[in-house]
């Protein structure tokens, strides 16, 4: 006897192909999902290599070769051979963490080069610590009430970057902790108040100079401006961006631009 058998069902190929592109579209938003986890992934290991390089210390940069580079030129009789040393820059930097760590690990040398350039010239290589015939000289600005001069005090130029005027003295010595009004030889016995004195000058002039990439020349006139730019004294000038270059090469940065004024 036969028996009648019916057709196996036509397959749904629509049915098919439309999963099909379903499946694919899934895989390839999910693909497209990898991606952005990937570039995503990505992206952090960058900016955490970029952190990373930026965390170098200011004790990395500023080795004990590269100071004693500096204040081995001066000669053995300088009052400053025996006073200024790394262990103080290092101690008093520690209260300025904003020096030499702000921007790149350039940014960073470039900002130390600027500061070691500027006290070799104020300074002789470490030479002085007080201005030559200092005493001699009026450094008190009687219009600035706020600081007032005390009588017998002379507030010439004392310590790495020989800060001067009564102006100048007196809010560094509220910052730092000592009676810079009342005593200013304080700059030159204490050699960790000599180096913050430094360090306070240039957090509040000079700092953002530099680190915002206006150039060396900007800082000269933030220091001496009034006095050897626009031709006032181009030898000081150029005897600042020698130190400023040479310091970046030893230190492997590129100087910038804008190196006078």
């Amino acid at each position: 006897m036969h028996i009648y058998t019916p057709p196996p069902p036509t397959p749904n190929f629509s049915f098919i192909h439309s999963s099909f592109l379903i499946e694919k579209k899934i895989k390839l938003k999910m693909l497209g999902h990898s991606k952005l986890i990937l570039l995503a992934t990505t992206t952090l290991l960058l900016l955490a290599t970029s952190e990373t390089v930026t965390a170098q210390s200011v004790s990395d940069i500023v080795t004990p070769a590269f100071f004693d580079g500096i204040i081995g030129q001066a000669d053995s009789s300088c009052a400053g051979k025996n006073f200024y040393s790394r262990d103080a820059f290092l101690t008093a930097a520690g209260s300025y963490p904003g020096f030499g760590t702000t921007g790149t690990s350039d940014d960073s040398k470039r900002e130390i080069a600027a500061f070691f350039a500027h006290v070799t010239h104020e300074t002789g290589h470490f030479c002085y610590i007080e201005e030559i015939d200092g005493a001699s000289k009026d450094y008190c600005d009687e219009t600035k009430t706020q600081y007032p001069c005390v009588s017998g005090k002379n507030y010439y130029g004392r310590g790495p970057i020989q800060i001067s005027w009564n102006f100048n003295y007196g809010p560094a010595g509220v910052s730092i902790g000592f009676d810079g009004l009342g005593s200013p030889e304080t700059v030159a016995n204490d050699v960790i108040i000599s180096f913050k004195t430094a360090f306070w000058y240039w957090m509040n002039n000079v700092h953002s100079i530099i680190t915002s990439g206006q150039g060396f020349g900007a800082t000269i006139r933030a220091i001496n401006g009034a006095i050897e730019c626009n031709g006032g004294n181009s030898a000081a000038v150029q005897a600042r961006v020698g130190y400023y270059q040479d310091y970046c090469n030893q230190l492997g940065v590129a100087p910038g631009d804008n190196l006078t004024c």
